[in-house]
């Protein structure tokens, strides 16, 4: 398979000449180890998986002696599985000057988290991968950051060909895993199916001590139900007969595995009665359509969902777009009391940018109107509109435009 060079390469290589540890965080198979692997063609860096149970069990017993049996620069993946190593990563770290030394790997958050945050503070960078974007499979990189003016917008679209609802939707059911690109249907079909059977079951039962298969699947398909709505806990612990106090436990298993991502309401003390629940988002829209049997991009572009998953697409593109970028903005969506919903604010440098998502291609421009609230409020209003199926840039107001979907 041809390499896909990936977004992140450039701010991970930025980190690696400053900081002597990098972690990559991120589900199984987005192709970690694979970016990992193609960076260090041609140098002399160790490769060792946790994996592995020989190597497993000596990283867990004596990490002196692993370090002396796999010397650095070394590439340690699923490090999760080996905590007892943060300490004499950190050993290593003081005895030396160098960057970029460990480079590692790890797919199961909580634990490893506040560990490597007690341990390995200011020593390690850490990033995170998600799967493939509709843009890194277009093989498409923008020099310039993302910016919602017009005159921005326009310059992409020279980049990009027109916006097409069948290639979103070809992209939005099949996903971004590395390894399907291309693969026939019956192949994906059995792709997903063994990777929720292998990796994800084997993963929560380590991570959350789920072990009844069968409930979990059916709390799988019914978090695919809830795609791009508020989380409901009550729904979700139906759908698999738990009590609701499990299935929010068991959603916070699947964000911490990075298969859900959870957005959060927006929050400001001047704005009151905003809504505390998040909404609930697929990281791979591909694993979310397996799940929900759309069995082709075209039923799941006519079906009654397919609004909720173009949602779910834009809203992770946005989210890897900015995993990958060099500023950091804090992404939420707003829902007041009224049940008034704008469904993204992109918030930067204290200037929020209102989005919303439709799939058409024509929506009605007096969806702007209600980018009102914000002022009420005397926050700072930036550019923003609808981002849709149309084919360009289109201005609706001085502040507002329609944004074709994949310019962003």
């Amino acid at each position: 398979m041809e390499y896909i060079t990936r977004e992140l390469e450039r701010k991970f290589l930025k980190l690696n000449d400053f900081f002597k540890v990098i972690l990559i965080t991120g589900a199984r198979q987005v192709g970690k180890t694979t970016m990992l692997k193609h960076l260090s063609e041609g140098s002399e860096r160790t490769y060792v998986t946790m994996d592995n149970m020989i190597a497993r069990e000596l990283a867990q017993t004596d990490p002196v002696l692993f370090f002396q049996t796999y010397k650095p620069p070394i590439l340690i993946d699923e490090v999760q599985k080996a905590p007892e190593l943060f300490e004499q990563i950190k050993v290593i770290c003081d005895e030396s000057e160098e960057t970029g030394l460990i480079w590692l790997t790890g797919s199961q958050q909580y634990g490893m988290m506040k560990k490597v945050r007690e341990t390995l503070a200011g020593r390690i960078g850490i990033l995170e991968l998600y799967s493939l974007s509709a843009r890194e499979k277009a093989g498409i990189v923008f020099e310039k950051e993302l910016d919602f003016s017009l005159s921005a917008l326009q310059e992409r679209q020279k980049k990009m060909p027109k916006n097409d609802v069948i290639a979103v939707f070809r992209h939005i059911w099949e996903g971004g895993m590395p390894q399907i690109q291309g693969a026939d249907d019956e192949l994906m079909q059995e792709y997903f199916n063994s990777y929720v059977d292998t990796y994800l079951m084997r993963d929560v039962t380590e991570a959350g001590g789920i072990t009844d298969a069968v409930k979990f699947r059916k709390f799988l398909v019914g978090c695919a139900s809830l795609v791009a709505e508020q989380v409901n806990y009550a729904t979700l612990a139906e759908s698999a007969d738990i009590a609701p106090s499990t299935a929010k436990e068991w959603l916070g298993v699947l964000v911490g595995l990075h298969i859900i991502y959870l957005l959060a309401p927006y929050s400001n003390n001047e704005l009151k009665r905003l809504s505390k629940t998040p909404k609930l988002y697929f990281c791979d829209t591909g694993l979310c359509a397996w799940l929900s049997m759309w069995l082709t991009p075209d039923t799941l572009r006519n079906g009654a969902a397919s609004g909720h998953y173009y949602e779910n697409y834009v809203v992770m593109e946005l989210v890897k777009n900015y995993a990958y970028a060099k500023s950091k903005v804090n992404i939420t969506y707003f829902r007041d009391s009224n049940a008034k919903e704008i469904d993204l604010f992109v918030e930067e440098n204290n200037v929020i940018h209102p989005l919303e998502i439709k799939k058409s291609a024509n929506p009605d421009r007096r969806e702007v109107k209600k980018y009102s609230v914000i002022d009420k409020a005397s926050l700072n209003r930036g550019k923003g509109g609808i981002i849709c199926m149309c084919e360009e840039p289109i201005p609706i107001d001085a502040d507002n435009c329609f944004i074709p979907s994949n310019l962003i």
